[in-house]
């Protein structure tokens, strides 16, 4: 599973996140839904990979709890942080790339 990823351990200033990276360009974050992992994207990642830099972390946040107290803002909160990691080259900020029926 996620053959040519590497498991990294994210520090951030709340928590550590466990992400599979992998791939080159510019960098495209999947988010998994409650109950799932990360793993819900192994077979669709390598292919997206291709053309981006691919990042899969662990939620530590249940979108379930999110709904019940009305707020995404903490996990929303932890993507931008970990999102920042990934940051190259004097960048000052990330850019993101949605496929949706092979258009960019």
């Amino acid at each position: 599973m996620f053959e040519g990823f590497s498991l990294e351990q994210i520090k951030l200033p709340e928590a550590t996140l466990r992400v599979r990276v992998g791939g080159r360009g510019h960098r495209f974050l999947m988010l998994h839904g409650h109950p799932r992992t990360h793993a819900t994207w192994h077979r669709v990642a390598p292919i997206l990979a291709e053309e981006y830099t691919v990042i899969c972390p662990g939620l530590r946040y249940s979108p379930l709890r999110c709904v019940a107290t009305q707020s995404a803002r903490p996990v929303c909160r932890e993507q931008i942080l970990l999102m920042h990691q990934f940051v190259r080259d004097g960048l000052t900020e990330a850019a993101c790339a949605i496929r949706v029926d092979g258009r960019k």
